[in-house]
Parts: C-alpha cells; structure tokens; sequence
C-alpha cells in the first residue's frame, strides 16, 4: 500500500494528542515529521519516537519526503501556513476553525484550487457518536419537524497559553462552536435568516470571552441556540431538540477524547446515564425512550484522507463546506460587536 508522510507543524496538545495519535491508526499515513520552535521538544522526538524534525514551517516545505502537512498552531496563522503550504504543492489538513474570517478561508480555497492540492479541515465530531446518533433520528423522522434546537458545550476553566489571547483567534467561541456550528449545517441544510449572538465577559482575566450564546434562525426551519461556557458549574444537556413528533434530550460528551488520553480510543464507551432521551405522546401520556448511542469513530477522518490522497474516494471533509462554518462563526462575531442580527454570507 501506498504511504504518504505527514508532517505536523506545532506540537501542542491537539498536534500530539489529536493529530498523531489518529494518523498513526491509519494504514497509508506516517508520522513522518513535526515542526516545532521549542527544541527540547524536537531533540524528544528525535531521540524517542525517531520522528525527523524542523525548526521552521518552511523546512518542511522543502523537503521531497514530505507529502501531507497538518497545521496544529495558533488560529490566526491557519491561513497564511495553508497558503504557503499549498503553493509549495503540499496536501494540507488544518485543524479548525478554518480560518479567523471568511476571507481567509475563501483565500485557501483558492490555493488548493490553483495548486491541485488536498485541502481539509478536522472536523473530528462529524465522527462524534453523540452527532452521528442524532443524525440519524432527526434524517429518519423520529423527531418530526424540528422547531427548536440547543446545543451546548460548558466547562469551568478558562482558556490557556495563546487561546487567551483574541488577536491569536483565541476564545472558547472559535475553539468549541467551531464545531457545533459545523454539525447544526449538517443537521439543518436550509438557508439561514439570520445570526445573533452575545459574548460576556467578567470572569477570568484576559482578553477574550467567557461565555458566548448565539442563535441561527434557519428559514422555514428550526432556531438553534448554539451555547459555550468557560465558568458554569452545573451541567446542562449537550444536546435539546423539540419536533412535532419527539422532543430529545442528552447529556454528555463524546468519550473518544477521555478514550484516547488514556492510550485506548477503541475503547471508548459512553456511560448509559448519558444516552439520548427521546419523549413520545401528549399532556399525560409522556412516555420515555433510552435510545444507546452509535459508536463514534474519529480515525475515519484521517481513513479519507488516506483514501483521498491514493484516489480511492472522495474528500469527506472539504473546505467549501467548512467556508459555509465560517460564514457563520464571522456573522456571529459581528453580531456580538454591533449587538444586531446578521445575515451570514454563504455563498
């Protein structure tokens, strides 16, 4: 089987818990490199995994051996590594958010048009079993109509290293809603009225939000409340959804992540007190149904990339579908700065 040699630039947490980890489940891919500034970090790699290291983006570009560079650095230099990395007729894979603004993302799109190379964005939660599970009720009409959706994602801590940092693209909002907007496009494909949002501030000291609320209304569709948090300190549901037929209710994260921390990500399970809800009938025939969440499966991700780069199938996760993301994410940047809704450019 054919190989392709990936190179990670930066090695953070999502660079070597994330990236790595996954592409070195994946038959066809190799870890065959990693950029990163901090040299302890490369003589490391080196010296224990074997890994050939750079000091700066632009080594890995020149080099031959090189076939495939996943960028996990800060979201502002997404852009203008993707570009560059394109132009130098390398694949790229970008952890998300895509891009800090639509214009961007329109710019790298372009690049891997002109150049003939791959351009993905790790969406990882296409894969969530959570998503997938409730996919399939909503496409298969066990919920009816959906009218009203929520989804949220709270934690109580702040932000760390350059995610405190605005300029740097940093903020919870970006990080997390990057990839429940992603999902909402999924689940609601209409077109989108308008975005409104607000982002507060007022608990931890830098310089980016601390809780963010944002509403797409969808036309002749549902309103979905998208909900990040960096300081509440009670649960609320993951995802709530009221349709005409069912209403649902789940608590609860994708355990993939726990899974794969612990070295074991095929061993992820979800805990049964975390499964869906689905509640049928009216007034006082209210009637309760556990339904046992679909495995999720974050290696196929890098699975397509593999099948993409031997020509064996399609991109799952392409860049004009994560612009539409964007589009969202800017609507709702602008609207928290004006304090009025805003029709996302989708186009």
């Amino acid at each position: 089987m054919q190989r392709f040699n990936a190179v990670i630039v930066g090695y953070g947490y999502a660079g070597r818990a994330f990236h790595e980890t996954l592409i070195r489940l994946v038959d066809g891919l190799e870890v065959y490199g990693v950029v990163s500034g901090r040299e302890e970090i490369r003589k490391t790699l080196e010296t224990e995994k074997g890994i050939k290291t750079y000091s700066e983006l632009d080594e890995a570009l020149g080099d031959p051996q090189t076939d495939l560079i996943v960028l996990a650095t800060p979201n502002d230099t997404h852009a203008e590594y993707a570009i560059r990395s394109l132009e130098a007729g390398k694949h790229v894979v970008v952890d998300k958010p895509m891009a800090l603004d639509l214009a961007e993302a329109r710019s790298m799109q372009k690049a891997a048009q002109k150049n003939g190379c791959l351009l993905s964005i790790f969406q990882n939660r296409r894969w969530d079993g959570d998503f997938l599970t409730i996919k399939h009720l909503v496409d298969s009409g066990r919920l009816g109509n959906v009218l009203h959706a929520e989804l949220a994602w709270h934690q109580c801590k702040p932000p760390r290293t350059w995610r405190t940092d605005r300029k740097h693209g940093g903020g919870k909002f970006l990080d997390l809603a990057s990839h429940m907007i992603d999902q909402t496009l999924l689940l609601f494909p209409g077109e989108i009225e308008s975005v409104f949002a607000r982002f507060q501030k007022g608990m931890w000291e830098n310089d980016v939000e601390d809780h963010s609320h944002c509403i797409l209304t969808f036309k002749n569709g549902p309103d979905v409340h998208i909900d990040v948090s960096s300081f509440s300190r009670c649960p609320k549901p993951r995802w709530y959804l009221l349709g005409t037929k069912a209403s649902l209710c789940k608590y609860g994260l994708d355990p993939q992540e726990k899974a794969m921390n612990a070295g074991d990500i095929d061993g992820a399970c979800e805990s049964p007190e975390n499964y869906a809800r689905i509640y049928t009938g009216l007034e006082g025939e209210i009637k309760e149904e556990v339904v046992e969440t679909e495995p999720g499966r974050w290696r196929s991700y890098y699975e397509n990339i593999a099948a993409v780069l031997r020509g064996q199938e399609d991109l799952a996760v392409t860049a004009e579908s994560v612009c539409k993301t964007v589009a969202v994410l800017d609507a709702a940047q602008q609207s928290a700065e004006t304090g009025k809704p805003v029709t996302p450019i989708m186009a």
